[in-house]
């Protein structure tokens, strides 16, 4: 019994020297933890703190006033673009849009740093303690800079001074094109910028990227209808002013138009309307009516699309390939319309002077008949047909020549007397004359 009880006791005391251990152990384990917790917060504090100094100390006695080695060398700003978006282009207004980053780079002595980061990456409320470029797009007519939700500026500074400026812009540019081969022309909009208020003797512009790659467009960044945009190139210039010599920088987009709206909306419909005004000539003359519907309905066919062409053009005072298109299909119709009146008015005058020949015939006849008829009842007994006969030709003879016809006929019948005196009629019918015996006309025997 008194060896249970000593067995027991010892396992107690096990229990609780077991206890302590753990106790111990997890007394050890939450001070260090601790311990590095309050490390990391002391150097993340430390850190900052360094920061913040660096930032200060580069404002300190900082003037903004004044670019980077005023009175001293020159300036050099890089510049590169990538275009988010392109488009749309104005054939009006001669004026493309696009969105675009911005990307500056210069050096600035004055912001050179030693710390424990090497890019210092900034906010935009940095950007209006130092000096900036005073860039400007020379041919821009609006350009916009994105604010929302917060001004939409990338701003940094490297240990050496260099500066990081990136914007994001619209910008609404004027494009001047040239439209003689319109349709089927092409167009290069420039972008220009460069230093509104310094000379080259104080800044100078430069492609970060060389001519090939500071400039990029992205395909899928492409949003143009009419065009194709087929590429880009870049290049520098000076312009001299009263002011002094700037440097600019030029960027041009090398569109291609496209020809499918056009040949939907004009070109066909301007070939279908000549083929529908040609199809008037099948139509017998006889039909005014139908063929005065073909010529006039294509001519105002061909004017509706005249002027519908001209709604996507800007007011040039010169002719372009689709003005001069419109106008040969426009001679071909109105002359579908003018061969008509011609022959319309041709063939009226035609059976007029087959009219007037006509009752001339007549005439004669008759006159010849009365003759005739005088000379048999007169002292001087019958009288012979060729004194008919003589009657008749001096008649005919009498007829001006532009109403004579142009066929030769036979003398008439030997005793006209006869011949008008055997009942038979005249009269006028389809712009001719008949005056018919059996099997044939007074003026086939005349």
């Amino acid at each position: 019994m008194l060896i249970a009880k000593v067995d027991s006791g010892l396992l107690v005391f096990g229990s609780l020297r077991g206890m302590a251990f753990l106790l111990t152990c997890s007394f050890l384990f939450c001070y260090s933890t601790i311990s590095v917790w309050g490390n990391q917060n002391s150097d993340t504090s430390i850190y900052l703190d360094n920061i913040t100094r660096i930032l200060d100390r580069l404002l300190d006695g900082y003037d903004n006033r004044l670019r980077p080695g005023f009175g001293g060398p020159v300036t050099e700003v890089k510049t590169d673009i990538f275009v988010t978006s392109f488009g749309p282009v104005s054939d009006v207004e001669m004026e493309y849009t696009m969105d675009v980053f911005f990307r500056q780079t210069w050096i600035d002595e004055r912001l050179k740093f030693d710390g424990p980061i090497e890019i210092l990456r900034l906010n935009n409320l940095m950007v209006s303690k130092i000096w900036t470029p005073d860039t400007f797009f020379r041919n821009g007519k609006r350009s916009i800079s994105h604010n929302m939700t917060t001004p939409n500026k990338l701003f940094r500074i490297m240990q050496n001074g260099t500066i990081l400026y990136t914007m994001r812009l619209t910008i609404n540019a004027e494009c001047p094109m040239r439209l003689m081969n319109f349709p089927m022309d092409g167009h290069a909009c420039p972008l220009k910028f460069g230093s509104y208020a310094y000379p080259i003797s104080e800044i100078v512009y430069t492609w970060k990227k060389g001519p090939s790659s500071s400039v990029e467009v992205p395909q899928e960044s492409s949003s143009l209808l009419q065009y194709d945009l087929i590429g880009q190139t870049v290049s520098s210039e000076r312009l001299k002013s009263n002011t002094g010599e700037y440097a600019i920088m030029t960027v041009h987009f090398h569109l291609q138009r496209k020809m499918g709206f056009f040949l939907i909306q004009t070109y066909i419909p301007c070939i279908m309307t000549v083929i529908l005004a040609q199809v008037s000539f099948w139509i017998n003359k006889e039909s005014v009516p139908a063929r005065t519907v073909f010529g006039i309905t294509t001519v105002l066919t061909m004017t509706t699309l005249s002027i519908s062409a001209r709604h996507s053009l800007p007011k040039v005072s010169y002719a372009t390939a689709m003005d001069w298109f419109i106008a040969v299909c426009f001679a071909f119709v109105f002359s579908a319309l003018i061969e008509f009146a011609a022959v319309n008015y041709f063939s009226t005058l035609q059976a007029n002077r087959e009219l007037r020949k006509a009752a001339a015939m007549r005439a004669a006849a008759q006159e010849a008949a009365a003759v005739a008829a005088a000379a048999a009842t007169g002292n001087d007994g019958e009288v012979s047909s060729v004194d008919a006969s003589s009657v008749l030709k001096k008649r005919m003879n009498s007829t001006p020549l532009f109403e004579r016809p142009a066929k030769t006929f036979p003398n008439p019948p030997v005793n006209a007397q006869a011949f008008l005196q055997q009942g038979h009629y005249g009269d006028v019918q389809g712009h001719h004359l008949r005056n018919c015996l059996p099997g044939k006309c007074l003026y086939e025997l005349l």
